[in-house]
């Protein structure tokens, strides 16, 4: 799905605004924008890592698995937290073993995650994750208005 390079999604008071100039690459095609702007705002929400783990704890041995658990997690603790994933401002993902083949697969689940809406993101490639066999994890920055 392509993004106008510029769209604004507004609840009653806050305004998030996705900003890809025009001397950047448009950074749609993998899965993020280069910078939202939020006005309006008085709550901040910081949602730690999520990781592949699920409900008992439970880590697969499959990347995409891993993925697919974390960003169900993440839509998790975002409803948990009183947002949606289109107030999303910001998120971070860390991938342990990293290969350019896994930006297909965090794209994926990214997109099906925010049905269109692309936070800025930053992709840290690491050696390793907190637990014995995490291969991703993401955490995400929220900014509501009350």
């Amino acid at each position: 799905m392509t993004l106008p390079l510029n769209p604004v999604i507004a609840d009653e008071k806050a305004q998030l605004k996705i900003v890809n100039p025009a001397g950047l690459y448009d950074p749609a095609p993998n899965g993020y924008s280069h910078a939202v702007i939020a006005t309006n705002i008085n709550k901040a929400i910081f949602i730690a890592g999520q990781g592949g783990e699920d409900s008992s704890g439970i880590l697969s041995t499959s990347f995409e698995a891993q993925v697919k658990q974390a960003y169900a997690n993440l839509e998790i603790a975002i409803e948990a937290a009183g947002a949606k994933p289109d107030q999303v401002l910001k998120i971070t993902t860390y991938v342990a073993e990293y290969e350019q083949e896994k930006l297909g697969i965090m794209s994926k689940y990214l997109n099906e995650t925010f049905k269109g809406w692309l936070p800025a993101q930053t992709l840290v490639p690491v050696p390793r994750l907190a637990l014995d066999g995490m291969l991703f994890e993401v955490d995400a920055y929220i900014a509501l208005s009350e």
